[in-house]
């Protein structure tokens, strides 16, 4: 059975991996990708988004808390996954790859939702300074693609994994019919 591919999931799969990479730059490389770092001219946005998510600001790091670096290992993990994919999807045509995507994109909602319910249950320690308008337009939209997106990407895997079993079983049910006649 050939492997099915959807372009909007390779894309995903494609789009986030440079975005990862430069997050994960960031992090790994605090605090001199942070404001007031000799490397920060690269991660210049972050100068806002440290002030939003403290996470990626300077309470996380002066508390030496290591989420926000252990998290980042799990994104290269994660993105090495999704190339890994890609390219057995799309080069090697390998019908397996499904499940090589599967397993990375549980991860990245696994996590994503770790790190919402870590908000959660800490009393939005991190978030929560902020006024309803900027947590909504600069932390939940834009972290909640990372929850949407992989979540409808679980979903359609899913159904295409279930659908490779059902086709699988069927055809061992028809071999075993005709080894008893």
């Amino acid at each position: 059975m050939a492997v099915k591919t959807y372009t909007w999931i390779s894309l995903w799969f494609l789009l986030s991996a440079p975005i990862i990479a430069w997050d994960v730059g960031y992090c790994f490389m605090r605090p001199r990708s942070m404001k007031g770092g000799d490397l920060h001219w690269i991660w210049a946005p972050y100068a806002l988004y440290q002030e939003i998510d403290y996470v990626y600001g300077l309470p996380a790091l002066q508390s030496g808390d290591g989420f926000t670096n252990a998290q980042s290992l799990l994104n290269v993990i994660e993105t090495l996954m999704n190339l890994t994919y890609l390219y057995l999807a799309h080069v090697v045509q390998w019908p397996g790859a499904t499940l090589v995507g599967f397993a990375a994109v549980v991860m990245t909602l696994s996590k994503t939702i770790l790190y919402w319910a870590q908000e959660y249950y800490c009393g939005f320690c991190a978030v929560g300074h902020n006024k309803a308008w900027d947590l909504f337009t600069l932390w939940i939209i834009p972290n909640g693609l990372w929850i949407v997106v992989p979540a409808i990407i679980v979903y359609q895997f899913g159904k295409d994994l279930t659908e490779s079993l059902n086709v699988a079983s069927q055809q061992s049910s028809k071999i075993a019919s005709s080894k008893k006649q």
